[in-house]
């Protein structure tokens, strides 16, 4: 039993009982098995998968902890017990690949293929992803879009501050897929909404940091593998469907919160490993002051609740935060990993609007 997809559900009952078939069908023949690790639902999700999809493993934590807490215990309980197969009742084993997937994702059949098929041949990867194309309500229903996914796209950058974007979004704008993103590259980092890690590196690199809870530990983790000398690439020959916005609402304050504070903690974790110590403070403190120049913003608009949210991130990332005094040199620039890009984003894409999905391809490609 080589892969093992891993949902991660909380309060999602609607979602495992629309998405869950389609999962199940794609990995019909496949050495693949789908388990559904819940973080305490109180839903009646436990109850839909007792009674709706025995076959499906399911591993029941005692309450909720987070993305990054409920993937690490169930990550740790999958790798060191037998997994089963999707669709065969005798097979067994622990699995060589992990899948974190949203219970919001909607797949294709093939989509997990490309994706093995790129881990295989480069030993070298920690973890791959696919494209991520929206899936947006549709009456009763839901329809697949070829506008690309908010959460990934078709992989992800840093901009010099910390600021994430992806390649086919930009802040809150989205391309269309016109095929300008075919071929497989190396990025920083691919969303946690979808993403294939091999279980060796998941085991290297400790797991997700439970600091962060929820949001942008993914990235954190995807720039831990690049220092420890691993590498991160997004497959296009896969696309999956994401809907977004299936626990937190993307206009809440506390997912805001979370981004903001999970930013920092994730600039400090890493930036001093890649650029230095000395350039690092500088860089945070930057990130620091822009991220008051928000919270002003916020006020002068009328969203108190949106500044009050940059207000807490601060406070808790310096209750979180973990300093460390010793000096750190950074790493050569030509093994620094792919996908940090030494621009503000921010400004681009005040400056240049639609245009700066085309900036930004220039721009990583060193046009």
């Amino acid at each position: 039993m080589r892969t093992a997809v891993v949902i991660l559900n909380w309060n999602t009952r609607d979602y495992l009982e629309r998405f869950l078939p389609t999962l199940l069908d794609s990995l019909q023949g496949l050495d693949a098995g789908v388990i559904v690790a819940d973080n305490a639902s109180t839903d009646g999700s436990r109850e839909l998968l007792a009674e709706r999809f025995p076959q499906v493993q399911t591993i029941l934590l005692d309450k909720n902890y987070g993305f990054t807490g409920g993937y690490n215990r169930a990550f740790a309980e999958i790798l060191d017990s037998p997994v089963k197969p999707a669709n065969d009742e005798n097979g067994e084993g622990k699995p060589e690949y992990l899948v974190l997937m949203n219970s919001d994702i909607e797949v294709p059949k093939g989509w997990l293929e490309p994706l093995v098929a790129w881990m295989d041949r480069y030993s070298y990867f920690a973890a791959c992803g696919p494209k991520l194309h929206a899936l947006e309500p549709d009456g009763d229903g839901f329809r697949r879009t070829e506008r690309f996914d908010y959460a990934g796209a078709a992989g992800g950058l840093l901009d010099r501050y910390g600021f994430p974007f992806c390649r086919g979004r930009v802040l809150g704008r989205t391309a269309l897929d016109e095929g300008q993103y075919y071929l497989p590259k190396s990025v920083l980092w691919v969303s946690g909404a979808c993403m294939l890690v091999r279980a060796s590196a998941w085991r290297e690199l400790g797991g997700l940091d439970e600091r962060f809870f929820a949001h942008m530990e993914e990235i954190d983790w995807c720039w831990r593998a690049w220092i420890a000398g691993w590498s991160v690439g997004v497959v296009p020959q896969s696309c999956v469907y994401h809907l977004g916005g299936g626990t937190l609402a993307p206009a809440s304050p506390l997912k805001l919160k979370l981004n903001f504070r999970n930013g920092l903690l994730m600039l400090e974790n890493n930036l001093p490993e890649t650029i230095g110590s000395r350039q690092a403070r500088w860089r945070i403190r930057m990130r620091k002051i822009l991220d008051c120049c928000a919270a002003i913003v916020y006020l002068l608009s009328g969203k108190v609740a949106y500044a009050r949210a940059v207000r807490d991130a601060h406070r808790e990332y310096r209750q979180l935060r973990t300093p460390d005094t010793k000096y750190t040199p950074g790493m050569p620039e030509d093994v620094r990993p792919v996908g940090l890009l030494n621009m503000c984003i921010l400004v681009q894409a005040a400056l240049r609007g639609k245009k700066v999905f085309n900036y930004v391809s220039r721009y990583e490609s060193g046009y």
